[in-house]
């Protein structure tokens, strides 16, 4: 089905909003942001790219919106993604140490073993929580969107319907997990596990130091 022009603006600012901030927008940003008239519109609009399936919902939390895999698939077909638009060559290997020979490979790294995954999505790191773990503040990380996850994993973790954050996960027992920062000043995150939603297990970490021309 496809999406009326205000659906889309709708659909690209919900996009926008959590790539720059980890967590969905409430109704009344949107409202404000779009300019609608009402929360009833916005209502009436997220309702619409929900039966569209462009969106899903919980709602028994606050900012629960989450985009569906069909938002991601129809970006990858907009985007005319395919194996050979989603490699790049692979020539060989660099030594960040003791400088060894490396004859070039004709080889790709092919992205869409990433990208085609419709559960993926990204997220921009903000803070210095993961350091030592070599993600940086304004680093991205691609996410897979999953509850199941294992002792030392990189988890994106909804603690209480409200604070989300990117951490070790580690199960203490008891009903109970922590969730482990990479950096010697910062404390553990001790919380139960009726408190604490896995929303995903970071796959990748990419880090841009010039722009694009």
């Amino acid at each position: 089905m496809a999406l009326t022009k205000r659906q889309k603006e709708v659909l690209d600012y919900i996009a926008e909003y959590i790539q720059a901030h980890g967590y969905s927008p409430s109704y009344e940003e949107i409202g404000k942001s779009l300019e609608l008239a009402s929360l009833a519109t916005v209502h009436k609009h997220i309702s619409a790219l929900e039966q569209k399936q462009y969106v899903r919902r919980s709602y028994n939390q606050s900012r629960s919106l989450e985009l569906a895999p069909r938002y991601f698939q129809e970006l990858s077909r907009s985007m005319n993604m395919n194996e050979s638009t989603l490699s790049i060559p692979l020539l060989g290997q660099i030594a960040a140490g003791v400088p060894v020979e490396t004859p070039a490979l004709p080889d790709c790294l092919v992205l869409s073993d990433f990208l085609s995954n419709d559960n993926l999505y990204a997220l921009r790191v903000r803070g210095e929580s993961m350091i030592d773990d070599h993600i940086c503040d304004g680093d991205f990380v691609l996410v897979e969107r999953s509850a199941n996850v294992k002792d030392g994993d990189i988890v994106v973790a909804l603690i209480e319907g409200m604070e989300t954050t990117l951490k070790r996960y580690f199960s203490d027992g008891g009903g109970r997990a922590r969730l482990q920062p990479a950096n010697s000043e910062m404390r553990p995150i001790n919380v139960s596990l009726d408190d604490l939603e896995i929303q995903g297990r970071v796959l990748a970490v990419l880090r841009r130091y010039t722009a694009v021309n």
